[in-house]
């Protein structure tokens, strides 16, 4: 039997039912109070969400205290700053035209956002491609990653994905998974991003990464 009360009531004690069910298909904000307090993982996961990791972060692999010079060198990436209002910063690996096989390579330390979801899909994302040519050999991109245990030690590497061709004039989303079952919001990673290219004899092979992103599930 269903009783109909058609005016406002108000409950001074404990409310206890056996169920609540709202008339209306779904809770609106404003039924919710702005007390009301809900733990992270009631919330609706909202999928592959970008999280960019600004460039300027990048710097020398094995020399960390080192900023990335603007000129590529050895096995150094280079961070170049392009003419404000004409391009955008990107990492390049310089003109490897008729260089043979080359590595280069960038480093930074990257904080797991606080909205991810413990546990859930985590995927590093370069986009990245070629100026002027394309290596007339192959050119790919890599990404290694490392959950620091706050105590100077590492994880072993948690990206699964092998290195991946970027050879193209057309700059495309290049992704590397990682191993996440153990990640949670506010791990460090040690991320190591690399360009290596083998090119004989092509005049301009520029390889460049354009963006870097954390790719997350999360909540909230």
């Amino acid at each position: 039997m269903t009783t109909v009360i058609n005016e406002d009531v108000r409950i001074a004690g404990a409310l206890v039912a056996t169920s609540i069910r709202a008339t209306t298909a779904s809770i609106v904000n404003a039924d919710i109070s702005s007390t009301a307090e809900l733990a992270r993982d009631k919330l609706a996961q909202d999928t592959n969400q970008p999280f960019t990791v600004p460039l300027t972060q990048f710097r020398t692999w094995d020399a960390l205290a080192v900023n990335l010079p603007a000129t590529p060198a050895a096995d150094d990436l280079g961070l170049d700053n392009a003419t404000f209002g004409t391009g955008s910063p990107h990492l390049t690996a310089g003109d490897l035209g008729a260089a043979g096989a080359t590595s280069r390579y960038g480093r930074a330390h990257v904080v797991v956002p606080m909205e991810y979801d413990d546990g859930a899909t985590l995927t590093v994302r370069l986009h990245a491609g070629m100026l002027t040519a394309v290596s007339d050999t192959t050119c790919t991109c890599d990404v290694e990653a490392y959950r620091s245990d706050e105590a100077t030690g590492i994880s072993a590497d948690l990206v699964t994905t092998a290195a991946t061709t970027c050879n193209s004039l057309t700059f495309a989303d290049v992704d590397f998974v990682i191993t996440s079952t153990t990640l949670v919001s506010g791990d460090t990673l040690d991320l190591r991003v690399a360009l290596i290219c083998n090119d004989a004899g092509t005049a301009i092979v520029e390889p460049v990464i354009g963006a870097v992103q954390l790719i997350c599930d999360v909540r909230g």
